[in-house]
């Protein structure tokens, strides 16, 4: 008896450990998108938009990283709360998933200039043909194992969404509109297992949204500052 006492007691610790660290991922995502969209506020032009300093462009892509990205990462953090048996190692799994992302912002910003709609049609079209890719769908199924780390779990998940990421990049860095379709897209396939019946029309959705910018980039959405 005292030992079925102990395991009933054990498992609502480690119950309650879970919710506490699913509440707080998903809590600081929702806490993100409330202040990615104030802070994103009047800044999309489209292909047009600049980033303004390296410190105020970081300081909002972080933001928007823990808004879009979190939700995705939660059965990741679960596991490896379950497997400290704690939320101590909580902070600094998700700490050092971000970490990466903001690797990932740095280098946008070195990257990242002001465009035109032929640049960013290329841009979309190699992120759909890259969903076709093997290196995609190697780092796809990695994202969705069990890491033990969060910068390597965000390496992997980093290498999975980067064609989706470019995208955004591409049409309006500031969207909302662009980065909460990114982020459906990114969270869909973090969740759901590859299909070939569902990966293959998004591949080509995405290519033939490219090829829809070439051929009429003013009937694209937001693409253009009004002028």
């Amino acid at each position: 008896m005292a030992d079925h006492g102990l395991t009933t007691t054990s498992a609502a610790a480690s119950t309650a450990t879970l919710a506490a660290a699913l509440a707080a991922t998903l809590g600081l995502a929702a806490a993100s998108w409330g202040i990615a969209v104030w802070q994103m506020h009047g800044m999309d032009m489209g292909v047009a938009t600049r980033l303004g300093s390296f410190a105020f462009f970081i300081a909002v892509w972080v933001v928007m990283m823990a808004a879009m990205m979190l939700p995705g990462a939660a059965p990741a953090v679960l596991r490896r709360a379950h497997a400290s048996g704690g939320m101590r190692a909580v902070p600094l799994f998700i700490g050092s998933y971000l970490a990466v992302w903001t690797l990932v912002g740095a280098a946008v910003y070195a990257l990242y200039r002001p465009h035109g709609p032929v640049a960013a049609a290329v841009v979309v079209i190699a992120a759909g043909v890259y969903e076709f890719t093997p290196l995609k769908r190697h780092f796809r199924r990695r994202c969705r194992d069990s890491v033990r780390s969060g910068f390597g779990f965000g390496l992997c998940c980093a290498g999975s969404s980067i064609g989706l990421m470019a995208i955004l990049v591409a049409l309006g860095v500031m969207s909302v509109t662009w980065m909460s379709v990114t982020a459906i897209l990114v969270l869909a396939q973090k969740l759901l297992p590859p299909k070939a019946a569902a990966d293959v029309p998004l591949a080509l959705a995405i290519t033939g949204l490219g090829i829809w910018i070439i051929l009429a980039p003013s009937s694209v959405p937001g693409l253009t500052p009004p002028m």
